[in-house]
């Protein structure tokens, strides 16, 4: 499923993605690698080696920060309640799912980050 896999360190964001309900993890990578701006259907791969589907995202958070957000890399890991802080991870990037938006509400957003979870979830069973 990956066309692209990026590795880092899991560090501490805003923590904005588990207000919403979906926690990520934010993992700092050199720039010039990180694909276009959206959302890709992907994994996470920790320290131990386990490789978990995710939603990845890449951007700058347009919803939040317009235009001047610094770009990160963002995986929500599916169906994961654990700490990875601090952990090494590869994360692996595949196909997208769709462009970044800017939405005008958090419910806007929360609602297409379901969607986007369901497609990284069809993306993962046939590939």
């Amino acid at each position: 499923m990956a066309h692209l896999v990026l590795s880092g360190v899991v560090v501490r964001g805003d923590q904005r993605g588990r207000a919403l309900g979906f926690p990520t993890a934010n993992v700092e990578v050199d720039d010039a690698l990180l694909p276009g701006d959206g959302i890709y259907a992907g994994w996470l791969e920790d320290e131990a080696g386990v490789r978990r589907v995710a939603a990845v995202s890449v951007g700058g958070r347009p919803t939040y920060y317009g235009d001047h957000g610094a770009r990160l890399v963002e995986a929500h890991v599916l169906d994961f309640t654990g700490d990875l802080y601090g952990q090494h991870v590869r994360i692996g990037v595949g196909e997208a799912v769709r462009g970044q938006e800017r939405f005008s509400s958090n419910e806007e957003l929360i609602d297409q980050m379901r969607r986007d979870v369901e497609a990284v979830r069809v993306a993962a069973a046939s590939g």
